[in-house]
């Protein structure tokens, strides 16, 4: 009798907590992750690898965690010319994303300088709004 309920017990609190298990919970993207998956993820890929010979890498390069205006102007002038990177070579048009609000600036390019192995300062909404200003 008492293995009987010892068991009928079990089975009663294993299901009840099995329906009081709340599901797990998917992480949601940030905003600097969400502009970065819009405008960003095609052309340097979901790790920031890049693509060979046409778009640069975003991981652990000196453009990405160096000069953040250097950086700024890139997003709102975009970049025409060839750019060489840890000694490769890229040449594909990067178009000027300077529709983008001054937040999402700031938010895509401190996602991209702490992500992707990156360990650089975040990119305030104060910096962007000087460097557009002086465009």
């Amino acid at each position: 009798m008492r293995i009987v309920v010892a068991v009928s017990l079990f089975f009663l609190t294993s299901t009840v907590f099995a329906q009081t298990k709340k599901p797990a919970s998917k992480a949601v993207a940030g905003p600097g992750q969400q502009v970065y998956e819009q405008y960003c993820l095609t052309c340097h890929q979901a790790d920031g690898g890049g693509v060979p010979n046409l778009n640069p890498p975003l991981k652990q390069t000196d453009w990405v965690q160096g000069d953040k205006t250097r950086l700024i102007n890139v997003v709102l002038k975009g970049l025409q010319e060839p750019i060489e990177i840890n000694g490769e070579t890229f040449d594909n048009v990067m178009p000027a994303h300077d529709f983008l609000s001054d937040k999402e600036i700031s938010d895509v390019l401190t996602f991209i300088r702490s992500s992707f192995g990156n360990k650089a300062e975040p990119v305030s909404v104060e910096e962007v709004k000087k460097v557009r200003a002086a465009k």
